[in-house]
């Protein structure tokens, strides 16, 4: 074995440990915001509190050392067994069986993904032919309306969705589909259980449809269904003025969801 072999052996091995370290620190920050979350969950109700985006973060960060210890791991592997001296058949079969062990790790990916990502991805997925609240960008203008998922792809974490109300003349009166990531999908409340679906309060900003179209913008509760005794919500839309004030609408509550911003 070479002298820079040897040191780029070191090098690498060097790198296993500051990986090692640093997801030591992203895990005590993650047990860290748990622990927070667990005694004040009320937080992320409040607006403005991003508890959620920073433990996805984390998370995210934690995933991404991981991956990169498994690769730098493959590499040292690699190099030092193509150092090592053929041994006996016996030790030869050893090694060649803990070789293909490492190969069955490195093509697992569930191995190397989080638990909460694995999750994430089979909610993802079996949204396939629900409706749900999807927001496209049309030049510099986002805009909110009711979709039907068609595919949810793990690997590139997109969404196949038909915006199935036919266009306008101009766009040939066609049903048009879209791809969109995972950012750009809100599930709707399921409508065959409103006991399960938390309420959002009086003067808090929710997405919802607007009564008669398959659109969505940003409202304000004014009632929510449990004190109305109903499954609707009443709501006053913003930039829905009329003769100076604003109307009250109902919405089902299925059909109403957290403001985005309030999501993250």
């Amino acid at each position: 074995m070479s002298s820079p072999d040897v040191v780029d052996i070191l090098d690498r091995s060097k790198e296993l440990d500051r990986l090692r370290k640093e997801q030591e620190e992203v895990l005590i920050e993650i047990n860290k915001m748990h622990k927070k979350l667990q005694a004040t969950p009320e937080l992320v109700e409040k607006p403005g509190d991003n508890s959620l985006a920073k433990l996805k973060g984390l998370y995210i960060q934690a995933k991404d050392l991981s991956e990169n210890e498994v690769a730098v791991s493959n590499m040292l592997l690699n190099q030092l067994d193509a150092f090592l001296p053929p041994g006996p058949p016996g030790q030869q079969r050893r090694r060649i069986g803990n070789d293909q062990k490492r190969k069955r790790m490195k093509n697992d990916s569930d191995i190397s993904r989080p638990s909460h990502v694995r999750s994430q991805l089979e909610a993802c997925a079996s949204l396939k032919n629900e409706q749900v609240a999807a927001r496209v960008t049309d030049g510099d203008k986002d805009e909110w309306f009711v979709v039907k998922v068609m595919h949810f792809d793990r690997d590139t974490r997109e969404f196949e969705v038909l915006d199935e109300e036919p266009g306008d003349d101009e766009e040939g009166g066609v049903q048009r589909k879209y791809k969109l990531p995972m950012s750009c999908i809100i599930p709707f409340p399921k409508r065959n259980d409103p006991s399960s679906v938390p309420e959002f309060a009086p003067g808090r900003h929710v997405l919802a449809v607007y009564p008669g179209t398959t659109a969505l913008y940003k409202a304000t509760v004014v009632n929510t269904p449990r004190k109305r005794k109903s499954d609707d919500y009443l709501l006053e839309f913003d930039d829905d003025e009329e003769d100076g004030a604003l109307p009250q609408r109902t919405v089902p509550f299925h059909r109403v969801v957290a403001w985005p911003e309030d999501r993250h």
